[in-house]
């Protein structure tokens, strides 16, 4: 392909970039395939000779347009949103045209100083204190991942790093039960053993019980073990549960336990001054994360991950071979040090595109509604005899369950919603997920796409009611 054809092409995807996006609701949010549907319609072997972009392109449309869930559509209201928007795409289309390596200021010294700035920017925007400095990293599970290292280095004096795990103790990590379950990944891959897990009970509204976190601290110091780290989480993935964080952060100043905030998805809406609430503690934190991948309209991959002693991080992380050294490293950050891959890309140009985009008050307006919607679709259930909710509603998550009043049997209403939530995914127009909560199948329904309209919540509303109507009829 030379210039002029790339030229051709280009212009083409973006006029079917655009098209998608005025076309996205009318294609089923889940794709109608089996496994292996996909995979059967792709040749075995790689061409030997040059194909056509005109091939290409019509495969795409063929076979693999079938077969995407259509995450951008306002009817994908499972999981946490993904989400996009117009200048972070065209951000994205920039840092795949430069094809920067940002490893170190001297590979690409804007995109270090531009990233710098816009983490500024965002801890100013999401009131998180002045000590706090922040990097990007791909995921909350590599960022969260980076926390349980820089505690594991603080509480052995970076001889972890040095020799390997000592044999005179074990380290104990602690989280709630209902935690992410990449929590547990993460301390797999550090080395900490998902043994040395402990997961903490919680409390009616499904957030950690401080009481509860302590108990297990002081067992575990009377049993010869040595605390490591506590993860809060501001918005559990199951319900959004949020994390008494100030009683938390003064049990792990007491102990002196590093303490990790995960508030991957519900992160976003601390940029709403009246949600600040949700932070009351932070000064105890040694780390926080949060995904604008998630609900600030940022194209996936892009985590905001902030840490009150910099130099903890770099000296977890750092390494130093003769072929990375500069003449500016004792001037600059080298993000390579930050965190765990030596390569990095400009992630920091679609941050940068979204918030002067929107601006503060464009992104606190969008938060804001999805609020608004959550709250309105919560009291229409709770109206509703037979739907009960299943957990508070603190943000834009609402667990619920189809319960009509002549079925007591938990395995039935198990069951009954099981069906319910199948039939959903299978009409193609909603897209819901589930958890369970105390044992009880709940389902999900998260009100956060980037062009969710109220219309879109009162249809889905509505197709719950008949679905769940029909299956006992």
């Amino acid at each position: 392909m030379n210039n002029k054809e790339f030229r051709k092409h280009a212009h083409q995807l973006v006029d079917w970039m655009a098209d998608y996006f005025e076309e996205v609701e009318d294609y089923p949010v889940k794709p109608n395939v089996q496994p292996g549907d996909i995979l059967q319609k792709l040749p075995d072997e790689a061409p030997q000779k040059s194909e056509s972009f005109e091939q290409q392109f019509k495969d795409f449309e063929d076979i693999i347009m079938p077969g995407i869930t259509h995450w951008q559509s306002p009817n994908f209201m499972g999981y946490f949103p993904a989400n996009t928007s117009y200048p972070s795409i065209l951000a994205e289309m920039l840092t795949a045209t430069l094809g920067a390596q940002c490893m170190s200021w001297l590979t690409s010294p804007a995109a270090t100083e531009l990233e710098e700035k816009v983490m500024e920017w965002l801890r100013k925007a999401i009131g998180l204190p002045e000590p706090f400095t922040g990097v990007i990293q791909s995921t909350a599970s590599t960022s969260t991942l980076c926390a349980l290292l820089m505690a594991r280095e603080q509480i052995t004096d970076f001889k972890v790093n040095e020799k390997g795990y000592p044999n005179d103790g074990t380290f104990t990590i602690y989280c709630s039960s209902e935690t992410h379950s990449s929590i547990e990944k993460d301390v797999k891959i550090a080395g900490f053993g998902r043994q040395n897990l402990r997961k903490v009970s919680v409390d009616d509204k499904y957030a950690m019980d401080p009481s509860a976190l302590e108990e297990a601290i002081r067992a575990d110091l009377e049993k010869g073990f040595k605390p490591a780290a506590v993860v809060a989480t501001i918005g559990t993935t199951g319900s959004t549960a949020i994390d008494p964080l100030k009683a938390i952060g003064e049990i792990c100043s007491k102990y002196e336990i590093f303490l990790h905030v995960d508030a991957a998805f519900a992160g976003t809406a601390l940029l709403l001054p009246e949600r600040r609430w949700m932070n009351e503690g932070i000064e105890h934190a040694d780390s926080f994360v949060f995904n604008p991948h998630k609900w600030m309209f940022t194209n996936f991959d892009c985590s905001a991950f902030y840490v009150k002693d910099e130099a903890l991080l770099v000296r977890t992380f750092e390494i130093m071979p003769e072929y990375l050294k500069t003449p500016e490293d004792e001037r600059v950050k080298n993000y390579r040090d930050w965190g765990i891959p030596l390569g990095r890309r400009f992630r920091a140009l679609k941050l940068w595109f979204v918030m002067r985009s929107f601006g503060i008050e464009g992104l606190q307006q969008k938060i804001r509604q999805h609020i608004t919607f959550a709250q309105y679709l919560k009291q229409e259930m709770e109206q509703h005899d037979d739907f009960e909710l299943m957990a508070p509603v603190p943000l834009n998550t609402i667990c619920f369950r189809f319960h009509p009043d002549y079925i007591d049997d938990e395995k039935k209403l198990n069951e009954l919603n099981e069906k319910l939530l199948e039939q959903i995914q299978q009409s193609g127009q909603l897209f819901l997920t589930h958890t369970k909560l105390d044992g009880k199948y709940t389902i999900r329904i998260v009100l956060g796409n980037t062009n969710l309209e109220k219309h879109h919540v009162n249809e889905a509303w509505k197709l719950i009611q008949t679905l769940a109507q029909s299956l006992i009829e």
